[in-house]
């Protein structure tokens, strides 16, 4: 038999699955599948740790409350759940005031989601399409789910980790009805280097990352704070020394070895000159921004946290 042959015979012998996945890797995605049942898993898990007073309230009722536990009107022939990893560095920006240059950067995820969810979607339906399978975007705890489908692992720190990736990517979530083996389903599993490693605890200025939940301590994290609207003061333990970035917090991000080969990635974000940055400062409205500024916003995605960015860039600046 040929080396031709071999190959034909091994597709022949991959399931819708398999073949999506491998497919998917070529292009340098990470996928898994999951059965549609392990929906209520991940609900159950959502509601034990509220039950057990390791969610904070307005965490809960930001992101959870409008989970489902069964799949929507829309999607009713949905068998399984595709979760997807998609590179996706830190952006780094650059501002000038009085006379200084300040570099910083917003951590993944923050910014071009909408762009980045539907290039993953349009290569998902071009995948599946030609097999007569579909795909819906769809809203559960995406870095739960990476985790318990094998997809991720969690660090210390309870950011989720994808081999090859580190935690430099974007995870999104969606109804298939693609059948699937579900075998790889598991509980919440922690990066075996972070057992004897606490770099990340140690790096942390506020005590978020504890040694006596697994969970973060949401309300120690700069995160949680500089993603607040801006009517709402930082508390007065939170030095302004600490803050590292234009929203988000890349600390414990910089120092995990699991990251250590992934420092150079980064991606090109806008300039602002002295006028731009004051700009800035003085939080004009949106519409008395001059028209080349809101562009470089808009092509930045930074548009969408102007209101933020005043309070945060001038704690930057100081």
């Amino acid at each position: 038999m040929t080396l031709h042959e071999n190959t034909v015979k091994s597709r022949c012998h991959m399931n819708p699955e398999e073949t999506l996945i491998k497919q998917l890797d070529t292009r340098e995605y990470k996928a898994r599948v999951v059965s549609i049942q392990r929906l209520r898993d991940l609900r159950k898990m959502i509601d034990d740790f509220n039950d057990q007073g390791l969610l904070s309230k307005k965490l809960y009722d930001m992101y959870f409350t409008d989970f489902l536990s069964s799949p929507p009107e829309d999607s009713p022939d949905a068998q399984s759940l595709i979760v997807v990893a998609k590179k996706d560095p830190p952006s780094r920006f650059t501002f000038h005031h009085n006379k200084k240059t300040i570099h910083t950067v917003v951590p993944p995820t923050y910014l071009h989601g909408r762009e980045k969810i539907d290039q993953t979607c349009t290569l998902l339906t071009d995948l599946l399409k030609p097999h007569g399978f579909r795909v819906v975007k769809v809203n559960v705890p995406n870095k739960l789910l990476g985790v318990c489908s094998g997809l991720a692992e969690y660090g210390k720190n309870n950011i989720a980790y994808v081999e090859g990736l580190g935690s430099f990517h974007r995870l999104t979530a969606f109804y298939s009805d693609l059948p699937c083996d579900d075998n790889q389903w598991r509980q919440p599993v922690m990066m075996e280097q972070c057992m004897e490693c606490d770099k990340c605890m140690r790096s942390c200025p506020t005590g978020a990352i504890r040694t006596d939940r697994f969970l973060l301590n949401t309300e120690r994290c700069i995160t949680f704070w500089n993603e607040h609207p801006p009517d709402v003061d930082f508390p007065e333990w939170l030095k302004p020394a600490w803050h590292n970035s234009l929203i988000g917090c890349m600390i414990c991000q910089k120092v995990c070895p699991a990251n250590h080969d992934l420092q150079d990635w980064l991606e090109p974000g806008a300039d602002f000159s002295e006028e731009e940055t004051n700009i800035l400062l003085n939080g004009l409205p949106i519409d008395e921004i001059p028209q080349t500024m809101k562009d470089k916003l808009e092509e930045s995605d930074l548009i969408g946290i102007v209101e933020i960015l005043p309070r945060n860039l001038r704690v930057l600046l100081k």
